[in-house]
């Protein structure tokens, strides 16, 4: 399996934030963007709360000097693991966790990436996922981001990467000023 799309198409402006600092793979799962990213020169610190998942990825990047794992909840009912970190950019797949945003907004560093791409409140048509808390409502990326430079945009159905399903989807490219 490779990157997401979004990944691969801006791979170019990835590759130039990455430059400057470690990438924050997000609630990562597999690490699939992340590890496509490791793969062509960049380090990433692959996040997530299951320690199975960064075991896995651990396995599959070895003892590569470009990957870290940190297990982290990123939804405590105290505090907030990312205040105090930085980043030259932040990948968020799939994952939305609205007391969060406040944090990644400020974890990224001036001139670095936000890459974001998430459910909305239509795939319920599609299937899961179907609760309106993990869905984003109409432009509510472009909302909370509107202040940056949005480099992508995109809110629609498409045709997901993984299945042969279509999915209702929110993407944004924006670079922090």
């Amino acid at each position: 399996m490779t990157a997401s799309t979004l990944i691969v198409d801006n791979q170019d402006i990835i590759q130039e934030a990455g430059k400057r600092g470690p990438i924050l793979d997000l609630a990562c799962g597999s690490g699939r963007n992340g590890k496509f990213l490791v793969e062509h020169g960049l380090s990433v610190v692959f996040a997530d709360r299951q320690q199975s998942s960064l075991d896995e990825i651990g396995r599959a990047l070895g003892s590569s000097d470009l990957c870290s794992l940190w297990r982290v909840d990123f939804e405590p009912e105290a505090g907030n693991p990312l205040v105090g970190q930085r980043f030259a950019a932040i990948l968020v797949f799939r994952y939305l966790h609205r007391p969060l945003m406040p944090a990644i907004r400020e974890a990224i560093d001036p001139g670095g990436l936000l890459v974001y791409e998430t459910f909305t409140i239509e795939q319920p048509r599609f299937g899961r996922p179907k609760n309106p808390d993990f869905l984003l409502r109409p432009g509510e990326l472009e909302d909370t981001f509107g202040d940056w430079d949005i480099l992508h945009s995109f809110e629609g159905v498409t045709a997901s990467e993984t299945s042969d399903k279509e999915q209702a989807i929110a993407r944004i490219v924006a670079r922090k000023p």
